[in-house]
């Protein structure tokens, strides 16, 4: 967290974009650390609001299309070489399991569970899902998992640090009751405007 306030009193926007890119690619940083981060400092003044938010989405996006490139263009032999870890096979195989179960909404799904998010771009882009698909989903559940963070960022600058530490300690729980209650709130929407037309 110091180390990316640093970066970021140092080299502004650019400093959250690459700190967010390279979080999504490997960097050892919780990504939703550094979304929260970069709603903190906007919300100090360090940086603007809307410019801020915009340049944490892209690095999300940008980032995570690199793995769904990567898996298109050189497919298997890549995944074969990671699945001899035994920590990074771990992640393989639940992502697997999310696409077996879920197919095209497990992209959006995978957002909201840390390691799995890094994975699932990789493994559609092997299984070739159309550019374009892969854009849509991918752009839309982005929008909604950095905006969730971001303004977590916001709402709690003061106690940014106790909870990145909780998001790291219980992230994966989290992100499934974030999910759950985001998708909750769509399916309300929509049963309600089903029910007044």
């Amino acid at each position: 967290m110091d180390q990316i306030l640093h970066w970021i009193g140092d080299y502004g926007y650019a400093a959250l974009f690459f700190a967010l890119w390279l979080g999504i690619v490997g960097m050892p940083i919780p990504d939703e650390v550094i979304v929260m981060t970069g709603g903190a400092v906007s919300h100090s003044g360090l940086l603007h609001a809307m410019p801020a938010f915009f340049i944490t989405y892209l690095g999300v996006i940008t980032g995570l299309s690199i793995g769904y490139i990567v898996g298109r263009r050189i497919g298997s032999p890549i995944l074969d070489r990671l699945r001899q870890k035994k920590e990074l096979r771990r992640y393989i195989d639940q992502a697997e399991r999310l696409i077996s179960k879920y197919g095209t909404a497990a992209l959006m799904m995978s957002y909201f569970i840390p390691g799995v998010r890094h994975i699932v771009p990789y493994l559609v882009g092997v299984n070739r899902m159309p550019y374009r698909k892969y854009v849509v989903y991918s752009s839309t559940a982005g929008l909604l998992w950095t905006g969730i963070f971001f303004s977590i960022g916001q709402f709690a600058s003061h106690y940014i640090q106790n909870v990145s530490h909780m998001i790291q300690q219980y992230g994966l729980y989290l992100a499934w009751l974030i999910f759950v209650l985001s998708l909750a709130i769509v399916i309300l929407k929509i049963t309600k405007r089903g029910g007044t037309e």
